[in-house]
């Protein structure tokens, strides 16, 4: 089962996940950018220590008044100290927006990498629309909260500090009145802060949950339409924005809270110093310039406990975001270099050479996929001689297509042995054991991007000539002539523009790019017409001539051809052996044949033009 910490998509009221402190995480996402980090909040801080220093100006100015002495030399002095405070404003906050996004991308890079190197296992369990929501939105988070909020938040402390020095140095009397104020401000927003990071934390898995609703429609599109139920669709994605709104509402109260907490504060701090501080000028206390100044700090303390909360506030989204960051991070991944190097594959960045023919051996497997199933294999033993066609059949459920998920090591097996090459999976280094493998899957993905990329995926150093070579042979030359820009056409998202047969057929092209030593073929003809399914059928016994070819196979005309035949059911091997010797030794294979040999017969006696009854 999915550990707590990565449940995408459900907006579950519950706070930050257990796991290392989402403080010490944030420190973690700072490190690298420590030193542009300090640099910029010291000409923030440089910019906010002139406004401290206008109060001064402006009692200066208000005694030259006072004594009748010329105020142009302490208004000077006053507006150079605005002009350089703004300049050392803009450089601070530039240099913090610029780590920002350098902050963002560094966390973008290290997330996606993490992504495509997840165990297929763990990313089964989680919704795309949810893990583009953390390496979209999450990350973007980083941005404000390193450009903006930790600037604001330490910048903020250390104003309001200079702030408090200045006002004692006026007045200590007021200055206790107003510290009183400023405590119990600061008091409340310290039991604040908690219940804003968990709404935040919530808030954002509530986006998460609704990209999560629609990306399940968008990867559906024309089923939905088809199935007529764009209206459930649409009501299940409005309900997920719905409590996706009702986060972000929950997340806005306690942030009004928290601004009308320090504001109500800093009100009642003016009316007491305005009624103490006047009652202390008019019995002639102090000076009504130092009043007129210690109300100007008391404004100017706004400015830092504002600065101080937003900071808080948006760390508190910064927190959260880093946690939901790290969620994906803690999750499983592959390691791909693991192990001492197989014999006869090519290392990565040379044109594929062709494989030797690698056999396939399972020797009482055992594998369930933990999620409540029955095992989809219960002791399956078999053995793939190198070079040739083996088939395997079977009703549904009886594990075949574990079979295939097992070899490309996209799960482990729990007992047993498979071995690739007379050499157990696991001690062949992961993207060498790949390398050597060739998979069609059935669905026959396609990538967005250009016909070229899509059938170079799989060996990008690939030679024209082998390109051209492998199209022939799949029969794709139509396509290319048809689509303008031949090769460099655009497919559309996930092939949206070619038909499921020439999907395939991009399959299997992209598969003898590879030239591997095994190729595994997940009946890779169900979506072809009768023409490019024979066809296609030669270029696979024309491959078995030379690797070693494994397929799922649905259709009689695919296994009558197979130099042997593995009959599974139940999560095991029921027999092995040819065609005809199987038509006479094994009933469940026979009922499959005899199906299949209608499902096959039809076809045929149309093509001759015949109408009547079998």
């Amino acid at each position: 089962m999915e550990p707590p910490a990565a449940e995408p998509g459900k907006a579950e009221d519950r706070g930050p996940a257990a796991g290392p402190s989402p403080v010490r995480l944030l420190l973690e996402q700072i490190r690298p950018h420590r030193r542009v980090l300090v640099g910029g909040g010291l000409l923030s801080l440089l910019g906010s220590g002139a406004d401290l220093a206008m109060p001064m100006m402006a009692k200066h100015a208000v005694d030259a008044f006072a004594d009748g002495r010329s105020p142009v030399r302490p208004l000077l002095v006053l507006t150079l100290v605005v002009l350089l405070g703004a300049f050392l404003a803009a450089a601070g906050g530039y240099l913090m927006a610029r780590t920002g996004e350098a902050a963002v991308l560094r966390a973008r890079r290290r997330l996606v990498g993490r992504m495509l190197r997840l165990r297929v296992a763990a990313v089964d369990r989680l919704t795309p629309g949810d893990l583009l929501s953390r390496a979209t939105g999450d990350t973007s988070l980083l941005r404000t909260v390193l450009s903006r909020n930790v600037a604001d938040a330490v910048t903020g402390v250390l104003v309001l500090l200079g702030t408090v020095v200045l006002m004692a140095v006026v007045d200590l009397v007021l200055l206790g009145v107003t510290l009183l104020a400023v405590l119990l401000a600061l008091g409340l927003l310290a039991l604040l802060m908690p219940r804003i990071q968990r709404a935040q934390h919530q808030a954002q898995e509530a986006v998460g949950a609704m990209g999560s609703a629609l990306d399940r429609a968008l990867q559906a599109f024309r089923t939905v339409k088809a199935s007529g139920a764009e209206e459930r669709e649409t009501a299940a994605v409005f309900e997920a924005a719905r409590r996706a709104h009702d986060r972000g509402v929950a997340v806005a109260w306690w942030n009004s809270v928290s601004d009308v907490t320090t504001s109500v504060a800093m009100q009642f701090a003016f009316l007491a110093v305005l009624g103490v501080g006047g009652a202390r000028a008019v019995s002639g206390a102090m000076e009504i310039s130092s009043l007129i100044a210690f109300l100007l700090y008391l404004f100017t303390l706004m400015g830092p406990l504002g600065r101080l909360t937003d900071g808080w506030s948006g760390l508190s989204s910064g927190l959260a975001a880093v946690r939901r960051i790290r969620e994906v991070e803690e999750l499983p991944g592959e390691c791909l270099n693991s192990g001492p190097a197989p014999k006869g594959v090519p290392p990565k960045g040379t044109p594929p050479k062709r494989v030797p023919p690698l056999g396939v051996a399972f020797e009482d497997v055992v594998f369930g996929y933990g999620d409540g199933r029955e095992p989809a294999h219960r002791g399956m033993t078999f053995e793939v001689p190198a070079g040739g066609l083996t088939a395997l059949v079977g009703p549904s459920g009886a594990g075949k297509s574990t079979v295939f998920a097992l070899l490309e090591r996209f799960y482990e097996h729990d007992a047993g042995t498979v071995a690739v090459g007379g050499r157990d999976i696991r001690r062949w280094p992961l993207a060498e054991l790949r390398s050597a493998i060739a998979y069609v899957e059935q669905d026959a993905p396609v990538l967005a991007g250009t016909l070229r990329e899509n059938l170079l995926l799989a060996a990008p150093d690939a030679a024209e000539g082998e390109v051209r070579r492998a199209v022939s042979r799949t029969r794709l030359d139509g396509l290319v002539e048809r689509l303008p820009g031949g090769l460099d056409a655009q497919v559309g998202h996930r092939g949206v523009t070619l038909s499921g047969g020439e999907r395939q057929r991009i399959a299997i092209a992209r598969a003898l790019l590879r030239r591997p030593g095994l190729m595994l073929l997940d009946e890779v003809t169900s979506q072809l017409d009768a023409v490019n399914e024979e066809a296609l059928r030669e270029v696979v016994v024309e491959l078995a001539a030379e690797t070693t070819v494994l397929t799922i196979a649905h259709r009689l005309s695919t296994v009558v051809r197979a130099d042997r035949i593995v009959v599974m059911e139940g999560g095991r091997v029921r027999a092995v052996g040819r065609h005809a010797d199987l038509l006479r030794s094994d009933s469940l294979y026979a009922g499959l044949a005899a199906t299949q040999l209608v499902t096959d017969r039809s076809p045929a006696r149309t093509a001759k033009g015949s109408c009547g009854p079998p």
